[in-house]
């Protein structure tokens, strides 16, 4: 199992961008439920969004992403960056591990 941090850059106003949140939470949702997705939020102030996830490759989570809202409308730009945990609390030893 290979891990992402995914930085979503917006490109679109603020305004753009919030009126179509609830969509792309909608979205990342079915990520939480496969397990792929960790955790995810805004950086602040709000210029990009953060998102921490595995798969087994960055072509799948690139396929995942290819129907995330944001990526629909244009309004992000993403950066999928792989890195291997190496220190994590103890409670996330089935995760990391892609149990």
């Amino acid at each position: 199992m290979k891990h992402f941090l995914i930085e979503i850059t917006y490109q679109a106003p603020m305004e753009e961008i919030d009126q179509v949140t609830p969509e792309h939470r909608a979205f990342l949702q079915k990520g939480y439920d496969s397990g792929i997705l960790l955790y995810s939020g805004r950086q602040v102030p709000p210029a990009c969004g953060l998102i921490l996830a595995r798969a087994e490759s960055q072509e799948e989570l690139e396929m995942f992403f290819a129907g995330d809202p944001y990526r629909k409308g244009g309004m992000g730009n993403y950066r999928f960056v792989e890195f291997t945990p190496s220190k994590f609390q103890p409670f996330l030893q089935a995760w990391i591990a892609g149990e």
